[in-house]
């Protein structure tokens, strides 16, 4: 692998970065999301569909604690990208150095929370019912792995700020290879049910740590720090602080936007519905990989150009960002458009001995799935504007404006609207809740970024 360095940053036609950047990021992003993906169908026709739904209870409580290591990670790589723009290599390696302290301090802390009190989390995110015992078994397995994974998250982060997005896109396809492969190995031939599919994902992370600690080892890593590195430093705690809450505090509502989802869809339905919300949700991890994507190209570039005061750059990477995202979400809505009952039926179990509530709650999917599919996609192409814009904000150190855009679609208005909109349009109310928010997000979104553009890039 040729040797690459963050300069190429400020250097390299945007376009050209761009894709360099942003399509391994898009295949990490992929075979992550194929992951989720293929675990589903894994766990839906070797398990059942009550399985998906346990495991889509469990996701918020596991991806809040992760989360809590990518915000750390991007609040960080902010820094990081900002300070080697610059030319400021000490404050990039002081800020990695806290990152690390920071991610296992907070991390373990939350695991020792979350297998305390685990009876009565799984209840609140939905798991009752035929639900709470797989979901109780694939939680607590879960958890001892999830300070690998916020430490992977992070990670990655530094390594995409450093200018090294195939490192990044590796990093990103280990765990997910791995938990397929142990996947078939636990559940199909050990056959240890919800034990082996969460176990298998345990291990998954376990190889994505271990790739990401031989990096930073290795001489492909720019970042060299030493023990006083790890010392926490307030100032840098502060600035990560500010900037990773943004991150955190999308994944804190996107945990209650599951426990309400979670709540409000097992009342109308019971464990059936729960098992569509699953199935939607595996999509909107997948479907939108490119859009992500481009995101996660965009960050490092806009970042390392802001330090170095190369706005029109700035400028230039914004509007490429949306239009590449743009694209590549408009191709995403035209196939869930048109194959939404094909792909509902990949998650669901022919085995001849289902039993009659499996094959109830198999009949309700195939029937309920598609048209909510449509549904919460169809605003899916004007979404690139609302992710570039609140990602340029973090991504140049603008805390503020970053955290009320990121909050804008889920926490302004999409939980209010499930809250509303399903007491006249039941089912339908909620979701139609999904592209109502995307709409009025994307229109905020789109007015803040012109102000910014207008004030800040036109020097």
């Amino acid at each position: 692998m040729a040797k690459v360095t963050s300069e190429e940053l400020g250097v390299e036609p945007i376009g050209k970065l761009l894709i360099k950047q942003a399509v391994p990021a898009s295949i990490g992003i992929l075979v992550m999301s194929l992951n989720v993906l293929v675990d589903s169908i894994f766990v839906g026709n070797w398990i059942g569909s009550i399985a998906i739904a346990a495991i889509n209870v469990v996701l918020p409580v596991s991806f809040f604690i992760a989360a809590l290591g990518m915000a750390i990670g991007i609040g960080g790589s902010s820094i990081i990208s900002r300070a080697l723009g610059a030319n400021n290599k000490d404050k990039a390696l002081k800020t990695f150095g806290n990152q690390i302290t920071l991610t296992l301090i907070v991390t373990i802390s939350m695991v020792a929370l979350g297998l305390y009190y685990v009876d009565s989390l799984i209840p609140a995110f939905g798991g009752k019912g035929a639900i709470f015992d797989p979901a109780k078994i694939y939680y607590t397995i879960i958890l001892y792995g999830v300070p690998f994974l916020a430490l992977c998250m992070m990670g990655n982060t530094v390594i995409r700020a450093e200018g090294k997005p195939k490192f990044a896109m590796i990093a990103m396809i280990i765990p997910s290879v791995g938990n397929l492969l142990m996947d078939y190995i636990f559940i199909y031939v050990f056959d240890w049910g919800m034990h082996g599919a969460a176990w298998a994902t345990t291990v998954g992370y376990l190889l994505c740590f271990v790739y990401i600690l031989y990096f930073f080892l290795s001489n492909n890593s720019e970042l060299k720090i030493s023990l006083p590195h790890f010392g926490l430093d307030m100032p840098i705690l502060r600035e990560i602080g500010s900037l990773g809450f943004v991150t955190l505090a999308r994944q804190a509502v996107t945990s209650i936007t599951y426990l309400l989802m979670n709540n409000i869809l097992f009342n109308l339905g019971g464990e059936a519905m729960v098992a569509v919300y699953a199935i939607i949700g595996r999509m909107l991890m997948f479907a939108l990989f490119p859009v992500f994507g481009v995101t996660q190209g965009f960050l490092p570039i806009a970042g390392f150009n802001y330090g170095a005061e190369k706005y029109d750059r700035v400028k230039e990477s914004i509007y490429t960002a949306i239009k590449y995202a743009a694209l590549v979400a408009t191709l995403v809505f035209v196939v869930l458009m048109v194959f939404p009952g094909e792909i509902a039926s990949l998650f669901l179990s022919n085995r001849p001995e289902l039993s009659e509530k499996e094959l109830a709650t198999n009949a309700f999917v195939l029937q309920h799935a598609p048209f909510a599919m449509r549904l919460v996609f169809a605003a899916t192409p004007i979404i690139a504007l609302q992710l570039i814009g609140a990602a340029y904000f973090q991504a140049v150190g603008k805390a503020i404006p970053a955290l009320l855009l990121t909050l804008t679609r889920q926490g302004f208005f999409f939980i209010p609207l499930i809250l509303i909109l399903p007491h006249f349009w039941e089912e339908t109310g909620v979701w139609i809740s999904f592209p109502i928010a995307d709409t009025l997000s994307t229109v905020v979104t789109g007015v803040f970024l012109k102000k910014e553009i207008d004030k800040y890039l036109r020097r």
